[in-house]
């Protein structure tokens, strides 16, 4: 799951996206997290999105390791 929040402003009396910032929130086991990092450390210049917008607007990236849900 991930969450965006966006930072606007006013411009010549139009608002403006500046900032984005984007929560990756993944549920993943403990022997996944390694991969996960290396992954992450990577996509942001692989997403066709970002490096459209990164010229033009802030955007930052956070991802957050949630706990896995174990069956009893």
């Amino acid at each position: 799951m991930s969450e965006a929040v966006g930072e606007i402003e006013l411009e010549d009396n139009v608002l403006v996206i500046r900032r984005i910032h984007v929560r990756l929130k993944l549920k993943v086991d403990e022997s996944q997290r390694e991969t996960v990092n290396r992954v992450y450390g990577l996509f942001a210049d692989r997403c066709p999105i970002y490096r459209s917008l990164k010229a033009a607007i802030q955007i930052t990236t956070e991802l957050v390791f949630e706990p896995l849900a174990h069956s009893a």
